[in-house]
């Protein structure tokens, strides 16, 4: 992915593509992109991560644990309701977890740096 300009995530990966056969995260990013190809998805992940930061810093502010359980449930809720509702396929932090929560990561940084559209 060239990094130096706006990109919209390609198509959909092939079904047959495994996340679990890439070896590192750099070659794990680009597929997770495909696994973004519909703008509302991406939307709507990008909704989920805000609002699991607001969950992040009401934790710190109070203390409550609540609020990480919150933060979870919002992150995960927004991003698989577009995987299933709109980009319908599974997420791939079914087979890859970590990889996946930092390509959610990746892809927000990216998103506000203008790299990725939504």
């Amino acid at each position: 992915m060239n990094t130096s300009t706006a990109t919209t995530p390609g198509s959909a990966a092939p079904a047959s593509v495994d996340p679990r056969q890439f070896k590192s995260f750099a070659e794990f990013y680009p597929f997770y992109l495909t696994e973004h190809a519909n703008r509302t998805c991406r939307r709507l992940h990008f909704t989920g991560s805000t609002l699991s930061l607001a969950c992040l810093a009401m934790l710190v502010l109070t203390l409550n644990p609540l609020w990480l359980l919150a933060g979870l449930l919002v992150g995960y809720g927004f991003a698989w309701v577009g995987h299933f509702g709109f980009e319908k396929n599974k997420p791939a932090s079914f087979k890859r977890p970590l990889y996946s929560f930092m390509g959610d990561w990746a892809m927000y940084r990216d998103i506000w740096l203008g790299r990725v559209k939504i």
